[in-house]
This record gives structure tokens, C-alpha cells and sequence, in this order.
């Protein structure tokens, strides 16, 4: 495909990922690795600054199967149409498959249900997972079925216009009604399994509002404004304040009939790639989180 550059100064991978129903920015980042975009002829880099008129041309590979065997399993399918689907998403689920979780992940379930309505982003035929969330966080996903779904989707989680809501229950009485955590998030110095706020890291910002206060806990909203890897989970221990139930960024003994951390992503918020309305969508709080909140409510 050829384009060409109607702004001064842009990077290269900017510019392509700007346009129309085509590539995310990572994509167009790849594609740039791979050798398979040029600015004037010349093979181009990420940071390519562009001129007005610059000739673009870039090719997006045939999506190819990826080597990932469809598994039947229940999925709670919350909403579905021709572009994409949202899953409520059980604690315990891994999302992708990696290394010890080959099998029995989400992407092998919507392999399955799905068959060949699957998005082909990075010239991989694979269902379109647009976003992620942590393996004991249970809650709402989304999955693309095509490119263009996939795309604009992406899209949106990058202006903030894919609005996610998560509740959790935090250890300790918060003091203020509300705030927001505005601290970058990278791999832990002395941990390359965790995640930490460090200097250097990716901007992340956590919106969060206290809903209850009970002895020993608080019962909390948190909206993304951006979607770092255990965002919420950091952030909240950065504060001082880890979430029930998460031995990695809390207290290391588990919950009696707690499975995980206490978080639960329960709401969406994003416009439909192909219609433009808005969608919102919500799910219930899970039966463990519910007996946590019984538990506390009863101690007031």
C-alpha cells in the first residue's frame, strides 16, 4: 500500500498507525523491523521523522495460523456481534498462551468457539485480543474478530476513549474519598517476575474512588486511564494499600476461600469500530468476592 505524508515531523510508525482501519503502533513498529516499509524508496525506522509528501509504502503480510490447538470450554459471553465479542472472564483463566500455560488459555477457547472469524493482526490468524488482564483477575475482555475491529479498538485503549472499571477490595481504611495514582510502572530491579513504580518506567495513571469502609479494608473503584502490566495491583500497593488476596504485591499468606487478588473487572466502556455508538457493558462481581464483601459488611 503507498501513502503519503501530510505532516511535518511525524515519526514514521505514528503516521502509519494514525491511519484509517490499518495498523496499531506496535504493528507498525514490527512491520518497520521487518524490512517491509520504505519512506522514498529507502527501507524506514520507527523514528523516521516524515516531510510532507514523503512516499510511505508498506505491505502487511498474509495472516498465517499460529500453532495453537482449539479447546472447548465454557466462556461467559457477555456480548457478541459480526466484529468482536467480550468474555467475563473466570480467576484462573490464563489469557495467551506461554511458556507453561500452552493449553487451556482463553485464546485456545475462542480458537474453538470462534473458528475462522479471527482478527489477523501482525500477520498472525489468531483471535484478536485486544486487551489483557491477569490470570487471577477475573472480568471483561474483549477479542476482535477481524483487522478493522481489532485496530480501532487498539486505537481507543491508546486515546483513553476504551473506558475499563475494575473493583477491588485493598487492605487497610483509605483516607481520602478518591484520588488518582500518576506513577510510571516497569520490571522490578530486583524482580524480573514483578512489576514496580521505578524511574524510567511507562507512564500509568489509576483512577480510583472508595465505595465502602469496613475494619482492616476498603471496597474500591479503580478506572485505567492507562494499561500497564498488574497496573492496578502496583498502584495500589504503591500507596499503601495491596489488594486481598495478591501475594506477589501484598501480604504473602493466602485468603482463606479467596483464589487470588480481589479484583474484578466489571465494566466497559468503548465505541463500536464499525457503527460508532457508544457500547457499555457490565458483569456481575464473582460468588468469592461477594462472600468477601458479606464477610466485611457483617464486621460493621
Amino acid at each position: 500500500m503507498t501513502l503519503f505524508a501530510d505532516t511535518a515531523g511525524e515519526r514514521l510508525d505514528a503516521f502509519l498507525a494514525r491511519q484509517p482501519g490499518t495498523l496499531s503502533r506496535s504493528a507498525a513498529q514490527r512491520l518497520i523491523e521487518e524490512g517491509m516499509v520504505t519512506r522514498n524508496g529507502v527501507p524506514g525506522k520507527k523514528n523516521d521523522r516524515l516531510n510532507i509528501g514523503d512516499r510511505v509504502e508498506y505491505t502487511i503480510p498474509e495472516a498465517k495460523p499460529v500453532n495453537i490447538v482449539p479447546t472447548e470450554m465454557p466462556l461467559d459471553i457477555v456480548y457478541e456481534d459480526d466484529d468482536l465479542l467480550v468474555i467475563n472472564k473466570p480467576k484462573g483463566l490464563v489469557v495467551h498462551p506461554a511458556a507453561g500455560h500452552a493449553d487451556d488459555t482463553l485464546v485456545n477457547g475462542l480458537l474453538y468457539a470462534l473458528g475462522g472469524d479471527l482478527s489477523g493482526i501482525n500477520g498472525e490468524l489468531r483471535p484478536g485480543i485486544v486487551h489483557r488482564i491477569d490470570r487471577d483477575t477475573s472480568g471483561l475482555i474483549i477479542a476482535a474478530k477481524n483487522d478493522t475491529a481489532h485496530v480501532r479498538l487498539a486505537e481507543q485503549l491508546q486515546d483513553h476513549t476504551l473506558a475499563r472499571t475494575y473493583r477491588c477490595i485493598v487492605v487497610g481504611g483509605l483516607r481520602e474519598d478518591s484520588g488518582t495514582v500518576d506513577a510510571p510502572i516497569g520490571r522490578c530491579p530486583t524482580d524480573r517476575k514483578k512489576m514496580a513504580v521505578v524511574s524510567g518506567g511507562r507512564r500509568a495513571v489509576t483512577h480510583w474512588t472508595a465505595l465502602e469502609r469496613f475494619p482492616g479494608a476498603t471496597y474500591v473503584e479503580c478506572r485505567l486511564e492507562t494499561g500497564r502490566t498488574h497496573q492496578i495491583r502496583v498502584h495500589m500497593a504503591y500507596i499503601g494499600h495491596p489488594i486481598l488476596g495478591d501475594t506477589v504485591y501484598g501480604s504473602k499468606k493466602a485468603v482463606p476461600g479467596l483464589q487470588g487478588q480481589c479484583l474484578h473487572a466489571v465494566g466497559l466502556r468503548f465505541l463500536h469500530p464499525r457503527t460508532g455508538e457508544m457500547v457499555e457493558l457490565s458483569c456481575p462481581l464473582p460468588e468469592e468476592f461477594e462472600r468477601q464483601l458479606k464477610k466485611y459488611r457483617g464486621m460493621t
